[in-house]
């Protein structure tokens, strides 16, 4: 809220004002809580009893018991049982000629109680002035009487099931229990008529069709055997006709003559190579299987054998070789004539087939030309067949669904599709008024609303709003001296150095930089040189490189040095105050002009890096992320003179932030995966503050002193030592050969 008191200040809504407005008027409370108790019981008590009472219907499909022959067409043709048709269910218990047969059976118009329904209430009479509502003159008794029986009426389904609850009120509990039975059976009945009805219609419809198909599915088989014998298509399978049928026996045949042709001329071409190029014939099977062949070979073996013996014994030209020689020659001669009459029959068997093959081309192309006639006469034939079939598929269901018809005609085959899964009982005690309950429902409202009304004043009259924003934030300051430093109040740099070990728990990176940027044992010479990138060195040095040492130690180096290593977090601790802080400050502006994302975060109790980067001083930062009264992003600002990125003191109160102390690992963590480098200003601080602020040895601690001193600088390395710190950057002040305004620019 704003604008309270003709201010521009903001409010807030004061909480424990509001509680505490209610708890001084508690006895009002009570007081008021009690009356409306009090008159809740007294209303319960005076308002005439109601019972109320409730018949269950369980929605099913039902069926005869001796029906099992169609069970299977009943749960095809069934209706579904969903949600749909269930709340038709419920719609057609709430019907006016339902409702009006159990009036009727029940006899309600002799009863007072309806009669006294149709009376109005104050409210009524108000909406029948205003033509709101019709008047109970003006309806005709029955619909007077219908309105009294469905305003104690209530249909409705049980949730995720296909139960449905009939409840009535009344002030009788015996009706209350009669109405919910008499709908229930009134509803079983409607439903089992409604099927005796459809079998009857169904019935009286189907028996002229039935005779009329019966007609039909005659005239249509008579055409088919006219069509069929006409055209001469004798059918001689299922889904063949004659000629078809001696037209596949043909083809089959032909077949079966071609590769006997075929077989045959091969047989004979193998005979006709065989003697023609001189070989042996015994290898094939037409000539090895002749008998006359084989007596043939057989004398010519013995031949062959009585030769060879009587070689040995006898010259060549002994009579005895010469006559067996003689017989050899005869029987080859035989064995040759013999092949060649085997391959003339061969030869005439192939011809034989040839012949069988032309005639039964020449009857295969005549039941072709049959055949082709048939298919177009089939064309008919089937058109008559379809329209046969169709007639007689249509008898045969209509046959099925009046015997089914006439087997349920009577009253007990046609069951209602539900049935009563609970019946009414007469009720004990009433449903309305429930004492208890409206007392305390009436108690606690009494309560609340009392409460409400109080708070609602409270808020109206101002008295619950506090102030916040800048009013609060001068009031806070006002209370100390605000030019007051770290170094000039003790008890501020008390709390910054107590605050800040919970500042920055950060995870130990442990980059490159092993190597001590400056080492320096009690025992030697107070200051000694190291070289960033190369590590310390105990080895004394010489005069003249005194000059390069000094810039070893400049700002210029410290910034080289932690973006070549890859530093990702650097504390920074100022011993002088905010000499140091701006050196750091333009640390951070060289390692943002080197092209790194730098971002510092201010932890001095001065403020000297908020003042230096900052556009203005009232910046959300560090105190107020930890106290929670900003965003993470809302903290980060940028530098007006460079690209580097700065988190500011605050505004918040520094007790406050070391609540939320805890936080500031995971605030740091979240800053290091966003910037290349982390640098974390503490100011004076002590070491035992930056030994709790970073946890771990490996972090980079940096010692600002743009001007040391050599017993302030022995007395700081000293107490790092036995902090355990051995590697400390000292970062000494900018380069003299730069240009010296550039240090004026920066700061």
């Amino acid at each position: 809220m704003s604008g309270v008191n003709n201010t521009q200040q903001d409010v807030d809504i004061d909480l424990a004002q509001l509680f505490r407005a209610v708890w001084q008027r508690r006895l009002r409370v009570i007081a008021i809580t009690l009356a409306g108790a009090c008159l809740a019981f007294v209303f319960a008590k005076f308002v005439s009893p109601e019972y109320r009472s409730e018949a269950r219907i369980l929605i099913e499909q039902r069926a005869p018991a001796f029906a099992t022959t169609t069970a299977n067409n009943d749960s095809s043709s069934a209706p579904l049982l969903d949600e749909l048709n269930i709340a038709s269910q419920v719609q057609i218990l709430q019907s006016a000629d339902l409702v009006k047969q159990v009036i009727t059976n029940l006899k309600l118009y002799d009863r007072t109680e309806f009669a006294a329904g149709n009376n109005g209430s104050a409210l009524s009479d108000i909406l029948v002035k205003l033509h709101l509502k019709r008047a109970a003159a003006d309806k005709a008794p029955e619909e007077r009487m219908l309105d009294a029986f469905n305003s104690r009426l209530q249909v409705y389904q049980i949730n995720s099931s296909r139960v449905i609850g009939i409840s009535f009120t009344s002030r009788d509990p015996d009706l209350a229990a009669s109405v919910p039975n008499a709908m229930a059976q009134v509803y079983l009945s409607m439903q089992s008529g409604a099927k005796l009805d459809s079998n009857s219609e169904a019935t009286r419809w189907l028996e002229p069709e039935i005779a009329k198909l019966r007609e039909k599915v005659s005239e249509a088989e008579k055409k088919v055997a006219d069509y069929r014998s006409a055209n001469g298509l004798l059918q001689t399978s299922q889904n063949s006709n004659f000629a078809t049928q001696q037209l596949a026996d043909i083809s089959t045949q032909l077949a079966q003559v071609r590769g006997d042709r075929a077989n045959a001329e091969a047989r004979a071409q193998a005979v006709r190579s065989a003697l023609s190029s001189g070989r042996s014939t015994d290898t094939l099977a037409d000539v090895s299987g002749s008998l006359s062949i084989q007596r043939l070979k057989a004398t010519e073996s013995g031949l062959e054998s009585q030769i060879s013996d009587l070689s040995t014994t006898l010259m060549d030209g002994h009579p005895r070789l010469k006559s067996l020689r003689a017989q050899l020659a005869d029987i080859r001669q035989q064995i040759n004539r013999e092949t060649q009459k085997i391959l003339a029959s061969i030869e005439n068997e192939a011809k034989v087939a040839q012949l069988r093959e032309q005639q039964l081309l020449a009857q295969s192309n005549t039941l072709k030309a049959a055949s082709a006639r048939a298919g177009e006469d089939e064309v008919g034939l089937n058109a008559l067949e379809r329209e046969a079939t169709a007639e007689r598929q249509l008898l045969e269901t209509y046959l099925a669904r009046y015997r089914e018809a006439t087997s349920r005609a009577d009253k007990n085959s046609s069951p209602a599709d539900a049935r009563v899964v609970s019946t009414a009982v007469e009720p004990a005690d009433p449903s309305f008024p429930k004492v208890g309950p409206i007392v305390i429902v009436a108690t606690l409202a009494t309560f609340i609303l009392t409460a409400i009304v109080i708070m609602l004043a409270e808020l109206f009259s101002g008295r619950a709003l506090r102030p916040i924003g800048p009013a609060r934030r001068e009031a806070a300051a006002s209370a100390g001296e605000p030019g007051q430093t770290q170094a000039d109040n003790p008890a501020d740099a008390t709390i910054n150095t107590d605050m800040m070990p919970a500042l920055a728990a950060v995870r130990a990176s442990r980059g490159a930089m092993h190597a001590s940027l400056l080492s320096v044992p009690m025992e030697e010479t107070p200051i000694q040189a190291a070289d960033p990138a190369i590590g310390g060195t105990d080895e004394p040095q010489s005069e003249g490189h005194a000059v390069e040492e000094e810039e070893d130690f400049s700002i210029q180096s410290v910034a080289d040095y932690l973006i070549d290593n890859g530093s990702r977090l650097a504390i920074a601790i100022s011993p002088t105050g905010d000499d140091g802080s701006t050196a750091t400050v333009m640390l951070a502006r060289t390692i943002a002009d080197a092209g790194s994302r730098v971002v510092l975060v201010d932890m001095t109790g001065s403020g000297c890096p908020s003042r230096l980067m900052a556009e203005h001083g009232e910046l959300a930062g560090v105190t107020d992320l930890l106290c929670g009264e900003a965003a993470f992003g809302d903290t980060i600002h940028p530098d007006r003179l460079s690209d580097a990125h700065l988190v500011p003191q605050g505004m918040s109160d520094l007790a406050r932030a070391m609540r939320g102390a805890d936080r500031l690992s995971l605030i740091l963590d979240a800053l290091g995966s966003a910037y290349d480098i982390v640098l974390v200003e503490c100011g004076a601080a002590e070491v035992s503050g930056v030994a709790r602020l970073t946890r771990s040895k490996d972090t980079e601690i940096i010692l600002s002193m743009p001007e040391p001193e050599e017993g302030q600088f022995i007395a700081a390395m000293a107490e790092f030592q036995k902090a355990g710190y051995e590697h400390i950057i000292l970062m000494s002040g900018w380069r003299e050969e730069h240009d010296p305004d550039t240090r004026r620019d920066a700061a």
